[in-house]
This record gives C-alpha cells, sequence and structure tokens, in this order.
C-alpha cells in the first residue's frame, strides 16, 4: 500500500491519473454570464489593485510564493497585486475568504494542499467546499517537507528521536502547523511504532519558532520556514520527506534513506480564484502564471525553497487537486487518523 501512495504521486505529476468519474467531478460551473461579457471584462482585467489571500503567516513557503507572484504579476499587468496573510482555523479562515468574495478576478488564493486536499481529508464537515467553491488557476510548485529538532534537544538523528519516543510513549509533542503536517507527521510516527501529541499551530513558521524555544519536542514543515533558524543554529535538521536530499542541505539524509523505505510526503503551491470567476479572466492570470513560473527568474526563487516547478493550467492543476484528495487520504488511512 505504501508503494501504492508513491505510485500515485508520480502518476500524479505525469498526469496519468484521470478516470472519467474524476473528469465528471471536475465539471465544475463558470460564470454564467455571456461570452461577449465576459471576454469585454477580461480584456480590461485588471483595472484596479488585486488581493491574493494566503492562509499561512509570513515566512512560509504559500505566503512567499504569493509575493514573489504578486511582484511578476503588477509588473506584468501595471495593477497593485497585494498580498493578504489569513492564518488561523486549519484555513478555514482565508479559504471562507475566498470562497465568498466576488468572483471577477479582484481576489485570489495562492494556495497549500492543506485548504485544497488534506483538509477535504482530515475534517468530516468543512465550512468551504474545495472543489465546488473554488475555480483552478494555475499549478505552481511542490517541495518536500523537512523533519527539525531544537538545537539544545539530545536528539542527533532521526534514530534517537525514535528510540526515545519508543521509550517514553506519548511524552514527545510535535508542532503541527495544517492538517498536511499533522498527516504526515502521523504517518511518519506510526512507520517508525512511536506514539507522540501534536500541538496545533496556525502555520509551520509559528510552529518552528515555537520548536526552536524548545516548546515542542520536533516539527515537520516547509523548508522555507524552517530554514533561517537552521541556519542560525537554533534548529537542527534531521530528516528530508522526499526522495532526494536537498542542494542546501547535502549531509541531512532522508527518511526513505533511513528505513522508511516509501515514505513520500510533499507539500505544493497552486494558483486560485472563486468560483464562477469568468473563464476569459481565469485564462489570463493562468497564462500569465504559468510563464512567470517557467521563467528562469522563478527557477531561481523556488530553487532557493528547494522546491520544484511543475507549472500547469488550470485543467491541469483540477485534475491534480482531485488527484491529491485522494492520495492524502490514503495517507491518512495508513496513519490511522480518523476524520474530526
Amino acid at each position: 500500500m505504501h508503494h501504492a501512495l508513491m505510485d500515485m504521486w508520480k502518476g500524479a505529476r505525469a498526469g496519468t491519473w484521470i478516470t472519467a468519474s474524476v473528469v465528471a467531478l471536475a465539471m465544475v460551473p463558470t460564470a454564467p454570464a455571456r461570452a461577449g461579457d465576459a471576454a469585454s471584462a477580461a480584456a480590461g482585467y485588471p483595472s484596479k489593485p488585486v488581493k491574493i489571500v494566503v492562509s499561512f503567516p509570513p515566512g512560509t513557503g504559500s505566503d512567499g510564493t504569493a509575493r514573489f507572484l504578486a511582484q511578476k504579476l503588477e509588473a506584468r499587468f501595471g495593477q497593485p497585486f497585494v498580498v493578504e496573510n489569513r492564518p488561523g482555523a486549519n484555513s478555514f479562515i482565508a479559504a471562507q475568504a475566498v470562497a465568498r468574495a466576488d468572483p471577477d478576478g479582484y481576489t485570489l488564493f495562492v494556495a497549500s494542499n492543506s485548504p485544497m486536499a488534506t483538509n477535504a481529508v482530515q475534517f468530516k464537515s468543512l465550512p468551504y467546499d474545495p472543489i465546488k467553491d473554488f475555480a483552478p488557476v494555475a499549478r505552481l510548485y511542490y517541495g518536500a517537507m523537512v523533519l527539525s529538532v531544537p538545537a539544545s534537544s539530545p536528539y542527533r538523528t532521526v534514530q534517537d528521536l525514535i528510540r526515545d519516543g519508543k521509550a517514553k510513549p506519548g511524552k514527545l509533542s510535535y508542532g503541527s502547523g495544517s492538517a498536511s503536517y499533522q498527516i504526515a507527521t502521523e504517518l511518519f510516527l506510526k512507520q517508525a511504532g512511536v506514539k507522540a501529541v501534536a500541538i496545533p499551530y496556525k502555520g509551520a513558521a509559528p510552529a518552528v519558532a515555537d520548536l526552536a524555544g524548545g516548546q515542542v519536542d520536533f516539527a515537520l514543515s516547509d523548508y522555507t520556514a524552517a530554514a533561517a533558524l537552521a541556519q542560525t543554529g537554533k534548529t537542527r535538521i534531521l530528516a528530508v520527506t522526499g526522495d532526494k536530499r536537498l542542494e542546501v542541505q547535502p549531509n541531512v539524509p532522508t527518511l526513505q534513506e533511513l528505513g522508511f523505505k516509501d515514505y513520500y510526503m510533499i507539500n505544493w503551491v497552486s494558483l486560485f480564484a472563486p468560483a464562477r470567476t469568468p473563464k476569459p479572466i481565469v485564462e489570463k492570470l493562468s497564462q500569465a502564471a504559468v510563464e512567470i513560473f517557467n521563467s528562469k527568474d522563478a527557477a531561481e526563487f523556488i530553487g532557493r525553497t528547494n522546491g520544484q516547478i511543475f507549472a500547469g493550467g488550470a485543467d491541469v492543476l483540477r485534475q491534480f487537486q482531485l488527484h491529491e484528495i485522494k492520495r492524502w487520504s490514503a495517507a491518512a488511512t495508513l496513519a490511522g487518523i480518523p476524520k474530526q
């Protein structure tokens, strides 16, 4: 079953998973506006500032991506693109705000897998629908998570952490910045045979900040959130959750290398708009975002975060999102996490 989880992800990247049922699910209604009206609106778009909502605090991968994208879109279209951080409540606050916004292209959502895939797996009911309430715009990039401990921690290796966790069942605590991090951490713990207590946070950045202060014993986070504290010696990165080592941390092993043969958990970030946003506006934004993320500047920017660009348009993103809901569901089942 672990192999199946990895195969699902690899199939997603290649775009080979689509079935008739998935295609049917993807058929979300677009704006009922007449074609001529929509085209006219798109021709003059944007004519005023555009808000980009992020569900996590500054210092996270989603936030950094949103600010990079905002700068590039502003230069391209000559209108301000303003990032608004609305963290908390498992990304419910930000997702609801975008879902309820006017579908006119002036409110966008730079979202990770947490609000757009994982929440659908972890919660019995959501105050928004990650499929029906959003128009996919563009797929941007993905990246592995890292497992960190405080610099003062006695754990020098993952094996040290596991050994102590087994000796003290339920005594270790970990910072959980989102539903995705909780599922990824619980899957790791399940495979390690360790029990630990989840401490929820409004994002990876505050979770890692408390980690540095010793309030929790370990945490999974995106590399962007972990980098500064690791580089200043306040935390120590023990492992990577992807299938290869990070270029900037070549001495840090992957969990696969440490015996977790089929462990492969990654985050991704994409661009969405409210459902029923006129298709010509979505297409205009999609083309711009894909071109931006296929640029040399984007390669350099994402390279600094140790991410991997996989830019794609609206249809690619919707198909990928549907597949990711299935993949995270499989991971939650393996980890034994019931819906909340």
